[in-house]
């Protein structure tokens, strides 16, 4: 079965270009509002009936297109169960709260869900996650990496990135009178950290080590 996320025939929601910060200061971009951390992972686990399962992946084929039509989709991951056991796990991606819950809540995704419920050994179990949760969920019916080793990993990343930001970000904001300076300076460090190793390091990071967090 192939597991792979297909392509959409949607184009991806993308946010408004603002050519003038190419061009801007560090006070004005940091004065810009934060985009909303909401990037929502929905972990789906249905149990198959044994003598189904043939029938059920044709379902799955079937509704994963139908979701990758929806706006703000950000792509789906089907993980087939192991040997022994009949439980799939899907996990799909929205880039808002609000796409996640058209999907979910729509009428289309209501009438698959009742068509393939005779093909499952019990109810499905949904799961939602945003932003920070993600970094360490295990997708998969196994238990989630051990906490040391989830503590060395966020240690091993946001040391280095606090290091840098704070010897290049934060001495920008000396120019602001007596501790505003090291206010401001301590904020935009952490913000800066919060939203990389969100949307940038992490997801990349944990893939690249999930055999080592595994085990």
């Amino acid at each position: 079965m192939d597991t792979h996320s297909p392509p959409s025939s949607a184009p991806a929601a993308t946010e408004d270009r603002h050519p003038e910060l190419r061009t801007a200061g560090l006070d004005q971009v940091v004065e810009r509002a934060l985009p909303r951390p909401d990037m929502v992972t929905a972990v789906i686990r249905q149990k198959v009936r044994p003598d189904h399962r043939v029938a059920y992946e044709r379902w799955l084929h079937e509704v994963i297109p139908v979701a990758a039509r929806f706006p703000g989709h950000r792509g789906v991951q089907v993980i087939p169960p192991g040997p022994g056991a009949m439980a799939y796990t899907i996990t799909i991606r929205f880039d808002t709260v609000d796409h996640a819950e058209d999907w979910f809540n729509s009428d289309v995704r209501r009438d698959m869900l009742q068509a393939v419920k005779p093909l499952l050994d019990a109810p499905e179990e949904v799961k939602t996650v945003t932003g920070l949760e993600f970094w360490f969920e295990s997708p998969a019916s196994a238990p989630g990496p051990k906490r040391f080793k989830q503590a060395l990993v966020t240690l091993s990343v946001i040391f280095p990135l606090t290091t840098a930001l704070g010897l290049t970000l934060a001495p920008q904001f000396h120019v602001l009178p007596g501790i505003w300076a090291r206010l401001a300076g301590n904020l935009a460090v952490a913000t800066v950290t919060v939203f990389s190793m969100t949307y940038l390091i992490m997801p990349r990071y944990t893939r690249a080590i999930s055999g080592w967090l595994s085990r």
